[in-house]
Parts: structure tokens; C-alpha cells; sequence
């Protein structure tokens, strides 16, 4: 899921870094999440291999598989989360990864890799970049002054109509992306999150729109300006987001405070995987930007900016402390025991989801 470019920034990102004639005719096109990567990084990618960067960005892995579907991008590195990693390499939209291009792959941690297997085995087209959970930030002043609470720990303050009708007052946004909520409803209620049963299925769908009439608005990245400025006090997202909005509420110095939480029933686990479309036209300028950001300075300067746990066990050393003794970015083992990943839904799971999301968003 997840960001350090937001979408307003997206189209001054296709920025282009170049800094010699030679850099001209090599270029890779990376489309990324918003507001998930140091600016910087690009600019020393481009120092050091002549290679120009041009960065756009998406804000929801619907929009990313919609064109990676429909071909003809002309992308040479995206960034798929797991779920949808997998049901696109069925469909033939990516290319194996030439392992020989990329030594750096011998920094990656095994633990990670274990879990991205599921989606890809043998991590045959795609690495990790990031991962994280799908958890809930909150406005901790407006909450105790709703909700009367000095933190939030359970899912039940965001599925329960009595809380979020109070929350209302106050403000609430949610993520568009119906394979981080459905599952977590699902998980709620007591059921598989990666249930395909189309009567449990129901019961989640029933669940959202009971407490849907409260929810201000459906975003995947806008949730994280509004919690910073105040103007929402809670939203269900991605963690590294959440960290974000602290430190922007923080510089602003406007009394806004910001904490994340990992309910206590548990939550999402999900993984940013690069990956090389089947029709990229820069291969070997692909392969040199994933191994790029396989270096272990390079992938702790991201995870101090964006505040995401990376799958880079040699970038652990070089982690700000803040970032990786926060149980909410790396979680302890207890925690970890509580969170859960989805798989691919087939097509007819996947239609059923689409129908229900629709109606959930649009509360009828």
C-alpha cells in the first residue's frame, strides 16, 4: 500500500533527472504509490548510473492493474501490491527477473521473502519494496473529546454504528480499496479475511454499510493531509501513511497530534513488490533501478522517510531508531501472530467484491 510524492506532486515527479548528454538515452519510466519514496533517491540514482528517472505515481492498485492489463504502459518498473502481484503474473503482464542483474537481492531478508512467495514463488518476477499494515490513525485530542477515550485499540470503534455516529461530528475517512476493508470486516465479524464465501461476503457488505453514513469521504491518499491539518479525526489506512500525517501535523505546530494504532484483533499485512512489465522498452535501466534500491543505504533512506518497514534485513543496521523499534512499522512477535494476509480472489470473487465495494461506497 503506500508513499513521500503526493498525487498533487504527481505530474512535477515525472520529473526527469538528467545531468549529462550520455544520460539522454537512458531513461527508465517507474510508476509508483504517492508520497512513497525520498525525492532524493531518484537524483542520486540518476548521479550514479546516467540513467533519467521518470516518475509518475497512483493512489490505488485498481487503477495500476487497469492499465497494466489494457498493455502498452510504457513502464519498465511498477509497484503492485501482493494480491494484485499475483493474479496480474497469471495474466502475463510481467517479465522474470534476470537475478544476475540484481546482486544486490543478497541484502533481502528471508522473512519477508517467505511471505511474498505466496503471491510470487521463488520471488521469480518481483522484490520487495516496501510492507505494512492496514490499520487506524486517529486525531488523539478530538478523540478523547468524542469518544471520551485516551486511545483507540480495537476495530469496534470504527465498526460500530453508535461510535462512528459520533465520530461523525468530527470527521472519518476510509481506504477505496475493497481488498484492505472487505478482509478486515471479514476479520472483525469473526471470519476468514480471505473468506470467498459469498454469504460471508454479505455479512461484511452489511457491516460497511451499516456504519457508511458516517464515513466522510473513500480516499487512498488523501486521508493523510487531512488527518495533519485537523480536518478529519480518524481514518482507516495504510501505517506508513498514518506516520506521515504525524510529522506533517507535527511541523506545523498546530496542536494536532497523530497516533497509529494496530488493533487488538488484529489487521492487513500487505507487500509493495517491483516488478518489470512484460512490454517495458528499459530493461536493463529496470533491473538497475530495482538493484539500485536494493542497496541497504538506499532502502533505510526510504523507510526513514516514508516510514514503511522494507524486506532489506542488511538495510536494518542502518534504520533510524525511531523507525525500526516503533512496534507499529516492525511489530513484535505477538503482534505479528495477529496479522493476516489475503490472496488473489478468482474472478468470480473478484466480481462479487467489485459489486459489493460499489454498493458500499455509493451507501446504497
Amino acid at each position: 500500500m503506500r508513499k513521500a510524492i503526493g498525487l498533487a506532486t504527481a505530474t512535477t515527479l515525472a520529473s526527469i533527472f538528467a545531468f549529462s548528454a550520455f544520460a539522454q538515452d537512458k531513461v527508465v519510466n517507474v510508476y509508483n504509490w504517492s508520497d512513497y519514496i525520498d525525492d532524493s533517491i531518484l537524483e542520486d540514482f540518476t548521479k550514479e548510473t546516467g540513467i533519467k528517472v521518470v516518475y509518475d505515481v497512483f493512489d490505488s492498485n485498481e487503477i495500476l492493474e487497469t492499465k497494466l492489463l489494457a498493455g502498452g504502459t510504457g513502464y519498465d518498473v511498477v509497484v503492485p501490491t501482493g494480491a494484485f502481484l499475483a493474479r496480474q503474473i497469471q495474466a502475463g503482464v510481467f517479465q522474470k527477473l534476470d537475478k544476475t542483474k540484481l546482486p544486490n537481492i543478497s541484502n533481502m531478508w528471508d522473512v519477508v521473502a517467505t511471505q511474498t512467495a505466496k503471491y510470487d514463488p521463488d520471488n521469480a518476477y518481483s522484490v520487495n519494496y516496501m510492507w505494512g499494515t492496514t490499520g487506524i490513525g486517529y486525531n488523539v485530542k478530538k478523540i478523547q473529546d468524542v469518544l471520551g477515550v485516551d486511545k483507540i485499540d480495537s476495530w469496534k470503534t470504527v465498526f460500530d454504528p453508535e461510535s462512528m455516529k459520533k465520530l461523525n461530528e468530527c470527521g472519518v475517512y476510509m481506504l477505496d480499496a475493497p481488498q484492505e476493508i472487505i478482509p478486515t470486516a471479514l476479520a472483525y465479524l469473526g471470519l476468514n479475511p480471505d473468506s470467498r464465501d459469498p454469504a460471508e461476503i454479505t455479512k461484511a457488505e452489511e457491516l460497511l454499510l451499516s456504519i457508511r453514513p458516517y464515513v466522510r469521504k473513500f480516499h487512498s491518499s488523501e486521508y493523510i493531509n487531512a488527518l495533519a491539518n485537523g480536518d478529519i479525526c480518524l481514518a482507516v489506512g495504510w501505517s506508513g501513511d498514518m506516520f506521515q500525517a504525524r510529522d506533517r501535523a507535527a511541523e506545523a505546530d498546530q496542536g494536532v497530534e497523530i497516533a497509529y494504532v494496530i488493533p487488538s484483533e488484529g489487521a492487513e499485512m500487505w507487500f509493495d513488490q517491483l516488478a518489470i512489465p512484460a512490454d517495458a522498452k528499459h530493461v536493463d535501466e529496470a533491473h538497475a533501478f530495482i538493484n539500485y534500491i536494493m542497496k541497504p543505504e538506499v532502502a533505510a533512506k526510504a523507510s526513514n522517510y516514508v516510514f514503511y518497514a522494507n524486506g532489506n534485513k542488511a538495510s536494518q543496521a542502518l534504520l533510524d531508531k525511531e523507525v525500526l523499534d516503533d512496534p507499529a512499522i516492525y511489530p513484535d512477535d505477538a503482534t505479528m501472530a495477529k496479522l493476516f494476509i489475503t490472496l488473489p480472489y478468482d474472478p468470480k470473487t473478484q466480481r462479487l467484491i467489485t459489486r459489493s465495494w460499489t454498493k458500499i461506497v455509493s451507501g446504497q
